[in-house]
């Protein structure tokens, strides 16, 4: 196929139409398999009929490439490029953002074909479509359909691991098995749809954030302020006419899922995705594990921390500049002696919310907001075993200590999505200010609206162009896929 007669809306229908006609191949033969007992013949499978697409491009230059400086949409080396896709018309956009930069300045072949990947029916079956399911044991069906296997999903591409010399490069950090997987394990922990989720993520651990978030969601719809909808676990969608708003988010039942989340969608652009993400590196691992094959344009976290220095105060805000991980959680894939660095244009974007959404400019904002190092623990308790670690958090010089900020940041930089993290100083364990009830609350009431308002602010911030500053070349390997 020649480029010229493709643009990326030609290809992305190519690929939905075999994307389609996979699944709708494969749940008629999970219907008569549960209705008559008649499994799909052999030459059914043999022949790909439940395989996903896969979109090839092949580069050939006459001489090196172009030097582009872009952080994706290019190509490094001449090859053949090779990812199969899932859900085409979903991530329709990301992939229109990412074909048309290469088709314009690079002279690639690009083909569509079926790939001899499998979709697994788990990830075509909903809920609504499932009855009989749990009649058949796991074993049965897959003995007769595309089951998932483990030995097939990873984050080999994204971890840098070598490719076969002579075989297809990776097109994309993500192929479409590891892809559903994770589509399906976030409405499990979230209790959302994935179509719900929103490119600019905010994470929090405390559910008073939460309602924070909530209220002033709902004052945006109802204000007609450009946000149409607010997208709560268990089904549960505010719109503009809806009465008791509030009341229906706070009883619907988002108690049954770990990680409750809230999207706030908007129809003229991007809107903002609250991840109530729980305690702990392990939580904050999985969930943006998950949310990475959606390639988000930036995630940030807010939340609490203890300050580790005299002169700050209850409330202050410490902006994430540096890490010292103590996590573990990541050590395998991202060994502790790779650096994180900071993307500017998040902690620029964060500060001046802040300054925006404090009132406070200059040597008055300085006194509120800290840059530094923060150290985040896999142990809730290190204020017990102080004496075996204060040297060592002495030479990093860390302001404060949480258990979540590292672990954010490390999956952002080892997954390439741009992270950001604003924490509040709660307590002052080494001075003496120990979070007890009563002082907590009167810390909670003061200082949730405005830490939520400025990550929202930030996040405003960034979607306001776009995302077209967001990008770093600083994510990128030198050998990195051409997508992002």
């Amino acid at each position: 196929m020649s480029r010229k007669t493709q643009t990326p809306t030609d290809i992305i229908d190519a690929l939905e139409a075999i994307y389609a006609q996979a699944v709708a191949s494969l749940k008629t033969a999970l219907v008569t398999f549960l209705q008559e007992g008649i499994p799909p013949a052999p030459e059914l499978r043999a022949g790909g009929a439940f395989c996903y697409p896969e979109l090839v491009i092949r580069y050939d230059p006459e001489g090196p490439p172009p030097p582009i400086s872009r952080s994706f949409g290019k190509m490094s080396e001449a090859g053949t490029y090779a990812s199969t896709i899932t859900r085409p018309e979903f991530f329709r956009e990301y992939l229109i953002e990412q074909l048309t930069p290469l088709l314009r300045d690079y002279d690639i072949e690009i083909e569509v074909r079926r790939s001899d990947s499998e979709i697994p029916y788990a990830y075509v079956w909903d809920a609504a479509e499932a009855d009989g399911l749990d009649a058949v044991s796991p074993a049965e069906l897959a003995r007769w359909f595309p089951a998932p296997n483990l030995g097939l999903i990873g984050d080999e591409v994204a971890d840098g691991e070598l490719y076969d010399v002579g075989s297809a490069r990776p097109l994309a950090l993500f192929d479409a098995q590891r892809t559903d997987f994770s589509l399906k394990r976030l409405e499990h922990y979230t209790g959302t749809p994935a179509e719900h989720f929103q490119p600019y993520i905010l994470f929090t651990n405390y559910h008073r954030y939460v309602d924070a978030f909530c209220a002033w969601a709902v004052e945006q719809i109802v204000g007609d302020n450009g946000y149409t909808a607010l997208s709560s676990p268990g089904g549960v969608l505010i719109e503009r006419e809806t009465k008791d708003a509030l009341e229906r988010i706070a009883t619907a039942p988002w108690r049954r899922f770990q990680m409750p989340t809230y999207h706030l969608m908007r129809e003229d652009g991007p809107g903002i995705t609250l991840v109530n993400m729980g305690v702990g590196p392990s939580n904050a691992k999985t969930i943006t594990d998950h949310l990475a094959v959606l390639r988000p344009q930036c995630w940030i976290m807010v939340g609490h921390c203890g300050g580790l220095r005299h002169s700050q105060t209850i409330g202050d805000y410490v902006l994430a500049h540096a890490y010292l991980r103590d996590d573990h959680v990541l050590d395998s894939v991202l060994p502790p002696d790779i650096p994180v660095p900071p993307i500017a244009e998040v902690q620029v974007a964060l500060q001046d919310a802040a300054a925006e959404i404090t009132g406070e400019q200059g040597e008055a904002l300085k006194k509120r907001l800290r840059t530094g190092t923060v150290v985040t623990t896999d142990d809730r308790n290190w204020e017990l075993r102080f004496s075996e670690t204060a040297r060592r958090f002495n030479k990093s010089r860390a302001i404060a200590i949480d258990m979540e900020s590292a672990t954010i940041a490390a999956n952002g930089y080892r997954l390439r999505v741009p992270y950001g993290v604003l924490l509040c100083v709660s307590d002052k364990p080494l001075h003496g200010e120990i979070k007890l009830p009563g002082a907590a609350n009167r810390f909670y009431e003061r200082a949730i609206g405005e830490h939520i308002r400025i990550g929202i602010a930030t996040l405003q911030q960034l979607a306001a162009d776009g995302g077209t500053k967001l990008h770093s070349r600083k994510l990128r390997a030198f050998d990195e896929p051409p997508f992002r």
